[in-house]
């Protein structure tokens, strides 16, 4: 009989634990969080953003309150999503729910931090909705100040949450298209490729080129005193 070595029955230990503590990563969102925050009656937004970790471009952030009858099938976690199936879903949202987009550009983010810009987008985005939530569900640990509605954190609120799956995806696409259109302009960096991430290449670039107007100053390894 084969041996199992003490590292493989660790490795299923520590999956069948996360499992326990994260069910819905196998599960995928429903709409649970949803029907107890709204009571099966009220809209809620979920609310969820993309672009927090990259050297370059705006930080993102989507609201979107489903409807019920019509929620498009397959939503998830934008990150476990082809680009492809991303775009598909992208537009049966649009077509289906409310939606609204803020951004928050690399100057704002300079002048406050990337935490603090990303709470400000999701408050105007959810702000920007057509009709006032109920509640917002909002992906994270932190809930924005000021909201126009009461909301709750949501930790891995994508793999939760339809409405999160949603935001998460709209934010994404939108956020994608944007770093497409930005490497027509500034071509040297790549950001088609890597969408600002801090890739290898777009490090060779900013050595090569210097930093152009859509990097994040703030950031390392673009700060003054990191050059």
């Amino acid at each position: 009989m084969p041996r199992t070595s003490p590292d493989s029955r660790s490795s299923r230990s520590d999956a069948a634990r996360q499992a326990r503590l994260f069910p819905w990563d196998e599960t995928g969102p429903d709409d649970s969080l949803e029907r107890a925050a709204g009571a099966g009656r009220h809209p809620v937004a979920g609310v969820d953003e993309a672009g927090r970790g990259p050297l370059a471009g705006p930080v993102v952030a989507a609201a979107v309150v489903l409807d019920g009858r019509a929620v498009p099938p397959g939503l998830d976690d934008s990150k476990k999503l082809t680009a492809g199936r991303r775009e598909d879903l992208f537009a049966l949202i649009l077509a289906s729910a409310d939606v609204a987009i803020a951004t928050a550009g690399p100057g704002h983010i300079d002048r406050s931090d990337i935490r603090k810009a990303s709470l400000d987008a999701m408050r105007r985005a959810l702000d920007a909705l057509p009709r006032r939530p109920h509640f917002a569900l909002i992906d994270g640990r932190d809930v924005p100040d000021a909201l126009c509605c009461p909301a709750r954190a949501v930790i891995k609120g994508d793999a939760r949450s339809l409405s999160i799956a949603a935001a998460s995806i709209v934010a994404k696409v939108t956020r994608d298209r944007m770093m497409r259109h930005a490497a027509t302009c500034f071509a040297a960096y790549g950001f088609d490729r890597h969408a600002g991430y801090g890739t290898a290449a777009h490090r060779r670039a900013i050595v090569e080129n210097g930093p152009c107007p859509l990097h994040r100053m703030s950031f390392r390894p673009l700060r003054a005193e990191e050059r």
